[in-house]
């Protein structure tokens, strides 16, 4: 018969395994949250929650935008890439950011304002996020870590970098600053992604 101490070692031991399978359950259940980006909430450019799960099935492309950049005409190139495909499940998702050069520094009213206007940019625009250093949104973390997107991760090193999502939310090529989204590097891969289902 097990006397009193031995029975607490017993429950101790049984207690701790519980909390380590609670603890690993826990992790693995967390890092299933952020194997997508179609896991992550976002608040458009009107200031109202936007869950990426809506974006279930169709290709993506996510980009770190600005107003004030020698890069900001891309926003043309960007909306024709988006009217060309957009009819065959392609979305565009941009998202202002102001760390580089201080290059987004207006309100989302007046991104929004500027990207219609001046851009007649049709796609999702989102409320201004960091995408880089402190305050970074998860998304960006994301996107950019070794642990979550380790094929395609680094710091955004500009605005108008590009990551190419596929109908599953898997993140299956990046495209830096200067590459145009009219090249043929970048519309080669929209269409491969495109033409699987």
């Amino acid at each position: 018969m097990l006397d009193r101490s031995s029975v607490h070692q017993a429950a101790a031991a049984v207690l701790s395994f519980v909390a380590i399978v609670g603890v690993a359950a826990y992790t693995a259940k967390a890092g299933d949250k952020t194997a997508s980006v179609l896991n992550f909430k976002m608040k458009d450019i009107d200031g109202h929650e936007v869950d990426l799960a809506q974006y279930q099935g169709k290709v993506l492309l996510i980009v770190n935008t600005a107003s004030k950049c020698g890069l900001t005409p891309q926003y043309k190139d960007l909306e024709s890439v988006y009217e060309k495909f957009k009819g065959q499940g392609f979305e565009i998702l941009g998202f202002p950011a102001n760390e580089f050069g201080a290059q987004e520094p207006g309100s989302n009213t007046e991104i929004k304002e500027f990207c219609s206007t001046k851009y007649k940019v049709s796609f999702p625009m989102f409320s201004k996020i960091v995408v880089k250093g402190e305050g970074i949104h998860p998304l960006y973390s994301f996107l950019t870590s070794e642990s979550t997107n380790g094929k395609f991760a680094g710091e955004i090193p500009w605005n108008f970098t590009k990551f190419l999502v596929n109908r599953k939310g898997e993140v299956i090529a990046r495209f830096e600053p200067r590459e145009k989204p009219t090249s043929e590097v970048v519309i080669g891969a929209v269409e491969k992604a495109l033409a699987e289902k």
